[in-house]
């Protein structure tokens, strides 16, 4: 099946010209292409385009959870005929194995796992072994070890109408895939035998297959809502996949646990003759214990660990990642290249740094270094074509692409704000009088500080002086500083200040100042990426303006600005030359990240309606209705991923469930 793209507009101001240069480029085969697209220039809808055209499988790399998360809402109003899938880690918490030999202190892994983020990796597995018309939309840990995808392709289980399939040996092959048997609700990875009906709920899919037989013989194949038990359809034929990513046939299990007790003699009779006879016996024990998991049940905590031997590879050779389940002919776009770049060749480094002391302590046989993040040149074996998209790109896209395209003119006709140098000296006061002509506007400003004691100091400082602002840094996390940035939009704050988490992925249209203090501080926080990445906050506003504190001009400012001048005064010619008068961007505020007011009515309460007024009903109704609509509510909040929001009904659920009521 083709690609087919949904939207209501057409390409407009540079799209079309970027649109044909990077088809072009990709069907004439160059390797490595880049789409320089500044902000607000509609880069999603351009690749977007490209897809439609090539018409080959994708994978979209970001740099982290966020950032793709916005990037699969896109493509999927983009492709809703298509399969756009979302691979991103499925820890919502993760603390690594470690040791710290200084202290003696061992740290067991420790991990939360979002079952929904990992249904939708299995979906994504499954959907690129099963068809070519698919999206697949990852952060940068798409590069680490996955299972083998031969495994995947070749253990499944097939039910077709009318044939035999003995029920005994049904059963056995689903606890091969990892499915797991369960006598009451069937959840995701679980199967469950009631007399002739049988009924599986695959890890990857969100519905029940129910499969009705008479004797042995398959009579019916149902695919079935778990909630409310409806038909969605009936089948004549279904093809079950794993229900897990790393899973193997009995044979590569007892083929794997004879390569790992060769692996262990020899790693115990190299401890011996090095007097490390404590470190021999912990090795020991721990691998005979996961060995005894492998032989009873396929599976063991930790058997990523292991996953050379099951793969029969040999020592250093690159482990299976999400890429090798692509056919050869995958696409590949790096979006926020200047930053994923940097992420995808330093990530095996930190990774075998970890390792290095739970293998020299004991706590981890040699193979653990095989499971590992690809290094960046096995990324590139695996990625035939790339496309990288920045508004910034780094020295390695600029150097390795055959062809740079710009898309500098905005579809909206904004163009880049107004950039001035002001000094130092006095430079709160002028940043208070030109917040006061922000705020007389009805507009925002965005504030840039060096170090957090800064900005909090900065901001509380700002509130005295008679404004609502709040500061923003990496101690908060992920949900407060969203909140903060949707009060910002909404209204309520007049001024947000920060350190650098103001640059990257942030669609703010009601910030026209941006102001950026210490601009003359050369160093990451002041180099030309970090500076025109942060002016381009107040680029979605037609009174855009920065303002950059500083005493002196720097190299990175003066390229700064002069990158700034050569785009706007393109924008200000195409402009003209079109009759095009801009206007501010207008968008919609996601009401999710408003700070939750006190709620006194008790009326009848929705289902559909917001998260604090859900959780009101706690002291209004019987506690099993509760758990009830707090359930559906996170599996909503889930399907339209807004998982910050599924993260507060899950935390009401478990400290109901843990009996704190």
């Amino acid at each position: 099946m083709k690609f087919k793209l949904h939207s209501a507009f057409s390409p407009m101001g540079d799209q079309p010209e970027a649109i044909s240069s990077l088809i072009n480029g990709v069907k004439d085969e160059k390797r490595f292409l880049t789409l320089l697209g500044v902000t607000g220039s509609g880069k999603t809808f351009t690749m977007a385009n490209v897809i439609t055209n090539v018409n080959r499988p994708v994978l979209v790399i970001s740099p982290n959870k966020t950032l793709a998360a916005q990037l699969y809402r896109e493509f999927k109003g983009f492709f809703p005929e298509n399969r756009v899938e979302f691979f991103v880690s499925y820890y919502d918490y993760y603390r690594p194995e470690a040791y710290l030999p200084t202290k003696d202190v061992y740290v067991e892994k420790e991990a939360d796992i979002n079952e929904e983020i990992e249904r939708m990796r299995l979906s994504a597995i499954k959907s690129i072994t099963t068809r070519r018309d698919v999206i697949v939309i990852a952060s940068v840990s798409c590069i680490y070890a996955s299972g083998d995808p031969n495994d995947f392709k070749e253990i499944n289980f097939e039910f077709e109408r009318s044939k035999i399939s003995d029920r005994r040996n049904v059963l056995k092959k689903l606890a091969a895939m990892q499915y797991k048997r369960s006598d009451s609700e069937v959840e995701a990875g679980t199967f469950r035998l009631h007399g002739e009906v049988l009924e599986i709920h695959p890890s990857y899919d969100e519905n029940l297959v129910r499969v009705e037989f008479f004797d042995d013989e398959v009579e019916k194949i149902r695919v079935i809502e778990p909630v409310s038990r409806k038909i969605v359809e009936e089948l004549d034929k279904i093809i079950l996949y794993p229900a897990k990513e790393f899973t193997s046939s009995r044979d590569k299990v007892k083929q794997a646990m004879k390569l790992i007790k060769k692996e262990l003699d020899e790693r115990l009779s190299e401890f011996k003759q090095r007097g490390k006879i404590l470190e021999a016996e912990r090795l020991r024990q721990r691998t005979l214990s996961d060995l005894e998991m492998l032989d009873t049940i396929g599976y063991c905590s930790g058997i990523e660990n292991y996953s050379r031997h099951f793969s029969a590879k040999k020592p250093g050779e690159p482990p299976w990642t999400l890429m090798d389940y692509f056919p050869k002919d995958i696409l590949v776009f790096v979006d926020e290249s200047h930053i994923a770049i940097p992420q995808l060749t330093g990530m095996n480094r930190g990774d075998k740094s970890r390792k290095r002391n739970l293998v020299d302590y004991g706590f981890r046989l040699p193979s653990a270094y095989d499971n590992r993040p690809l290094r960046f040149e096995e990324f590139l074996k695996r990625a035939p074509q790339i496309v990288f998209v920045s508004a910034t790109p780094g020295p390695y896209e600029r150097k390795n692409s055959e062809l740079i395209v710009e898309q500098i003119v905005r579809p909206t006709g904004l163009i880049d704000p107004k950039v001035e140098v002001r000094s130092s000296v006095n430079q709160i006061d002028d940043l208070i009088d030109e917040l006061h002509q922000t705020k007389s506007r009805d507009e925002r400003a965005l504030i840039v500080t060096l170090t957090k004691e800064m900005s909090e100091k900065l901001s509380q400082y700002l509130v005295e002086m008679g404004y609502r602002s709040e500061y923003v840094h990496s101690e908060l996390d992920t949900i407060d500083r969203m909140k903060v940035l949707t009060r910002l939009r909404k209204g309520g704050i007049d001024a947000v200040v920060g350190v650098n988490l103001l640059r990257e992925g942030l669609d703010l249209p009601e910030v026209s100042l941006v102001a950026i203090l210490d601009a003359d501080k050369e160093g990451f926080l002041r180099s030309e990426t970090s500076l025109v990445q942060t002016m381009g906050r107040a680029s979605r506003n037609i009174n855009g303006k920065v303002l950059l504190y500083a005493d002196r001009v720097t190299d990175s400012m003066k390229r700064a600005m002069e990158e700034s001048y050569r785009r706007r005064g393109k924008q200000l010619e195409y402009n003209e030359k079109n009759g095009i008068t801009p206007k501010t961007i207008q968008k919609e505020v996601d009401e999710f990240f408003m700070k939750f007011q006190n709620e006194s009515s008790t009326e009848y309460i929705r289902i559909d309606e917001d998260v604090e007024k859900v959780l009101s009903l706690k002291e209004r109704i019987e506690i099993e209705d509760y758990i009830t609509v707090l359930e559906e509510k996170m599996h909503e909040a889930a399907d339209d991923w807004k998982f910050e929001e599924a993260a507060i009904y899950r935390d009401e659920l478990k400290k109901l469930k843990g009996g704190k009521w």
